[in-house]
């Protein structure tokens, strides 16, 4: 008698888990999007073209072509 119910049991928490969905705060989401976007294109962006100016090869043809 116990494993029936306690399989029941395991299959409704397991359903409740599985259909559950909190509500969710969209704006919450779009403001911490933009805001880890923004981090990230300010601390990233600049470097790029420093960089890639060290690590130009200055004997290729591309480089003459400027």
């Amino acid at each position: 008698m116990g494993r029936g119910r306690q399989k029941a049991k395991h299959t409704k928490v397991a359903r409740d888990l599985k259909y559950y969905s909190p509500p969710t705060d969209l704006s919450a989401l779009q403001r911490e999007l933009q805001s880890q976007r923004s981090e990230t294109s300010s601390a990233d962006g600049d470097d790029w073209g420093e960089d890639a100016e060290d690590w130009a090869d200055k004997d290729a043809p591309s480089a003459h072509r400027r």
